[in-house]
């Protein structure tokens, strides 16, 4: 199990740095965030190219990691957030300064595209990171409940989460157990990008709970297989799928397994626990998640718990 380096929690008057590692951010997206961030006690520092472009990025690659490396050496930064997904990430991950991150951990909170980055981080640095926010779309002006109660405890506290607010009537039990280990919450397809890379993370005995979107059920299917002829199926704690949101619809199903049936098909020689349905993926009520701490999954009934702090 990766040793874990942990950011300091946040305190009120603390320093945000919004950032674009990705996609440009919208137009007014940085300072809806910024007025949310400041209502709620934190000073903000917008990042100079969060609403630059280059091609479909948010700068080159050089002016986006060289901004990355930078707030990571500014003491007086304390959390970092994503404004949006889209690509781009992982064309920075050969460019980051690890040493000098993993002496200078920072609270990361990013989605979608930002996975990338979010498992570089963990992979390199041991450095919990916190995935299913961003700054555009869940920081201004329309936020939903479940983010908000999912994140802020988890940036504030040195006290586990606990389990976590979920109607285990909502979650399908795919294949019966428990199960203790890391949680790594991440986009499949973006998983998937970091296969044969140094910044895959490790996986054994880990609860690895994937999510996507607008894929089709082969595309699912192909990238799950990916990861079982990889071995990385093979040696996990348990399988947890979040949500797939326009990926298997109603025409495709006539003809494809759905998701539970793949799980089975392609897990098959192992035992433990998969549940499928924790509000994680591309719809607006979603969980965030920390990415490397403890967590506990039971299916009877079904639950996750995260049974230690992120922050310290």
């Amino acid at each position: 199990m990766t040793v874990l380096n942990k950011p300091q929690a946040l305190r009120p008057k603390d320093l945000i740095a919004l950032v674009a590692p990705s996609r440009p951010a919208s137009e007014h997206g940085p300072r809806d965030a910024e007025t949310y961030l400041r209502q709620i006690g934190y000073r903000v520092h917008i990042s100079p190219n969060v609403r630059d472009r280059h091609y479909y990025f948010a700068g080159a690659d050089e002016i986006r990691a060289g901004e990355l490396n930078r707030l990571f050496a500014d003491s007086e930064i304390q959390a970092l957030v994503c404004a949006r997904g889209g690509y781009g990430c992982g064309r920075l991950l050969d460019h980051l300064n690890y040493n000098a991150i993993s002496n200078n951990p920072k609270i990361v909170i990013g989605f979608s595209d930002t996975t990338a980055l979010l498992l570089a981080l963990y992979s390199q640095c041991g450095m919990t990171c916190f995935t299913g926010a961003l700054s555009d779309f869940d920081l201004g002006k329309e936020r939903n409940e479940l983010v908000e109660s999912s994140l802020w405890p988890q940036l504030t506290s040195t006290s586990a989460f606990g389990r976590l607010p979920i109607d285990s009537d909502d979650l399908l039990v795919v294949r019966s157990g428990s199960a203790k280990g890391p949680l790594i919450p991440a986009n499949l397809a973006l998983l998937c990008s970091l296969l044969g890379t140094p910044f895959f993370p490790p996986l054994k005995d880990a609860l690895l709970l994937v999510e996507d979107v607008d894929e089709h059920p082969y595309r699912v299917d192909r990238m799950l297989n990916q990861l079982r002829l990889s071995g990385a199926l093979g040696n996990l704690g348990g399988l947890i799928f979040g949500q797939f949101n326009r990926c298997f619809t109603a025409e495709e199903m006539v003809t494809a397994p759905t998701l539970a049936e793949l799980a089975l098909e392609l897990t098959h020689g192992t035992n433990y626990p998969i549940i499928a349905g924790i509000p994680y993926g591309h719809f607006r009520r979603r969980l965030v998640l920390p990415i490397g701490v403890e967590a506990i999954l039971e299916t009877s009934p079904p639950s996750l718990t995260l049974a230690e702090a992120a922050v310290s």
